[in-house]
């Protein structure tokens, strides 16, 4: 029923949908009642994806020192992943360390081959493209995916936790958007808070996760809908695990990196270096997808073939570390996600050369990490890019800060500053995302003091990896997205249900003869009768309509003399069975606001758009909204 004339305006029109007022050409007002649902079901996503973030974090870390600790390797750990689990002593043995990720990656790729295709790879494009094309993914998506990428991780392969938590993260946000009353801009907003809460969950910064799962769909934009959603998401998400684990960040409590304006072309020119190197890292790991694309494996053993080649690379680089830097540095390579390699090249080892040693050695970990990395992910296992972007530019940064105080003898020169700004850069440029770089160094380094370098060396990259994504997924702008295309008016107004005759307006005008001066139909024009189009007939039958509000902008002096004729479209009616899509379609084609409503020939009442807007808005009512 059409909402009741005292009811107002305001109150009438509270719950249209975004259609109706893009046709009354106004603005939508906040209804409160949604904004609080969603942020309701935000917090769900949030918990939710904590639990099982922390669930996905102790079951990695448990399943990686068993398994790694049958081939005696004990990966170094960032003073963060403090999770105690029984590791299993045993002699170092270098031919099944090399095995291992080659068995891990076997069984993660049968897992996605049979079970979901789609949870093979890093995550986070496969969640970039399930927003942008109808904010599905499937719910077997989060049992395989965390199955996967704890076969693929703890078996040593080189990739992060983060890339899979955010397609969880997004699997999550979608189920909960199904299973609860949403609509679907809510659904995908769920979506991205769901993104949010992955990353939070395992990286410990709240409000970097928040922008970066805004961030990273777009290269030159962010989706503002979901940011509110997305913090509410990742602090929950963030409490849940901190309250499990305990309050630390990744790293742990870093030292205090000051800040000299006298550095900021150092940091200028480590930003380009580290833009260089992620370029080709980009180039190497699109190099091997294709590889292994055209290689004629199937799909579940290309991984395995990728972790055999790289467990090769990272056992002859553990026997190095071995016989020429000693025990304390065999944990030094490249298996799992290397965040204790990075904590290294932030805060330093007694164990790490002296001069240019320690350059060499960052940068020669960091290209094999490189290779490594390439090597997993672009062979299709679950392993996330996120981490080791942030591995590859902290070794270089810190490679960069170490030379450059060798270089200028500097002792003010910090590497762990360069560690952090390369990690920023690194990742930051390549994900798009430099606010969310910005942020993140921050919160990893617990002050704003690398603020200021950061910017410029995100402004670097920024600009220097343009035409370089880590997410082929992502599009330029909200406005090339296809979740944010107008929806066909057509798809909303099949959605309704009965016909429009139900809404018909009643024939109050009689029709009138092509030569029947305008002047006779100003004072009807004038009136505001609910029929705004006027039947121009003669003896043969309909010829034309009239739109009624086209009169008031002619001059009165005009009116005497200009015909129906004149003024008139060509007839264009609807049969009284019509749908709404088919009425829709008349009023584009023909251009009124008003179409007659025929039956047997004969005219039994009009519908126009204030009929549609008032059809869409009780559909909107009937739903809930």
């Amino acid at each position: 029923m059409p909402p009741a004339a005292d009811s107002g305006r305001g109150a009438g029109w509270r719950s249209a949908p975004p259609r109706a007022f893009a046709l009354l050409g106004e603005v939508a007002p906040l209804d409160l009642r949604i904004v609080g649902r969603t942020l309701l079901y935000a917090g769900v996503v949030g918990a939710v994806a904590g639990l099982l973030g922390a669930a996905f974090f102790a079951s990695l870390e448990l399943a990686q020192r068993v398994l790694l600790g049958l081939a005696g390797f004990e990966p170094l750990r960032a003073r963060g992943e403090t999770f105690v689990a029984p590791g299993v002593a045993a002699p170092l043995r270098p031919w099944l360390l090399a095995l291992l990720p080659a068995a891990g990656g076997l069984a993660s790729g049968l897992l996605t081959s049979r079970f979901a295709p789609e949870a093979a790879g890093g995550g986070g494009d496969a969640a970039i493209e399930a927003y942008h094309h109808g904010g599905l993914v499937r719910r077997r998506v989060i049992p395989v995916k965390a199955a996967a990428a704890i076969l693929a991780l703890s078996s040593g392969g080189s990739g992060g936790r983060e890339g899979p938590t955010m397609q969880i993260g997004a699997a999550i946000g979608a189920a909960v958007g199904r299973l609860l009353p949403t609509r679907r801009a809510e659904r995908r907003v769920l979506l991205v808070a769901g993104i949010a809460a992955g990353i939070a969950a395992v990286f410990r910064t709240p409000l970097g996760a928040a922008l970066l799962a805004t961030e990273l769909l777009y290269r030159d934009d962010f989706e503002a809908d979901a940011l509110v959603p997305a913090i509410f998401a990742s602090v929950v998400s963030y409490s849940v695990v901190i309250t499990l684990f305990g309050e630390t960040t990744l790293f742990g409590h870093l030292p205090r990196f000051g800040f000299r304006p006298v550095h900021l072309p150092l940091y200028a020119l480590a930003a380009l270096l580290v833009s260089i190197a992620a370029v080709l890292f980009v180039r190497l790991l699109r190099a091997v997808q294709r590889a292994s694309a055209r290689s004629g494996l199937p799909g579940w053993l290309r991984p395995a073939v990728g972790g055999l080649l790289m467990g090769c690379a990272g056992a002859a680089l553990v026997a190095f570390m071995l016989r020429h830097h000693g025990p304390a540095a065999g944990a030094f390579g490249v298996f799992g996600g290397g965040y204790g390699v990075l904590q290294v090249a932030i805060t330093g080892a007694d164990w790490l050369p002296a001069g240019a040693g320690v350059v060499g050695l960052l940068a020669g970990v960091a290209a094999l990490k490189m290779l490594a990395s390439a090597l997993t992910i672009g062979s299709g296992a679950a392993a996330g890019d996120f981490a080791p972007s942030l591995v590859m530019g902290g070794l270089l940064g810190s490679a960069f800060g170490h030379g450059a105080r060798l270089a200028l003898a500097d002792p003010s020169i910090q590497p762990g500053a360069f560690a952090l700004i390369g990690m920023g850069t690194f990742y930051g440029g390549l994900a798009h995302a430099p606010l969310s770089a910005l942020v993140l160094v921050a919160e990893l380094a617990g002050s704003y003091d690398l603020l200021v370098p950061m910017m410029l060396a995100i402004g670097i990259a920024y600009v220097a990896l343009r035409k370089h994504s880590l997410y082929p997924a992502q599009v330029a702008s909200r406005a090339a997205s296809p979740r944010h295309a107008p929806r066909p008016l057509r798809e909303e107004l099949d959605e309704l249900g009965g016909r429009p005759a139900a809404l018909l307006v009643p024939s109050e005008l009689a029709p009138v003869a092509e030569q029947a001066p305008l002047a006779q139909l100003a004072e009807p024009a004038r009136a505001g009768r609910r029929q705004r189009v006027v039947l121009v007939r003669d003896m043969a039958g309909p010829r034309g309509l009239l739109e009624l509000e086209v009169l008031q902008q002619v001059p009165a002096a005009e009116l005497a003399w200009l015909r129906a004729a004149d003024a008139m479209v060509p007839f264009a009616g609807v049969d009284l069975r019509a749908t709404w899509s088919e009425v829709a379609a008349v009023l584009e084609r023909c251009g009124v606001s008003q179409v007659p409503v025929m039956e047997g020939g004969e005219v039994v009442g009009w519908i126009g758009d204030r009929e549609l807007r008032l059809a869409l808005l009780e559909r909107n009512r009937a739903a809930g909204a």
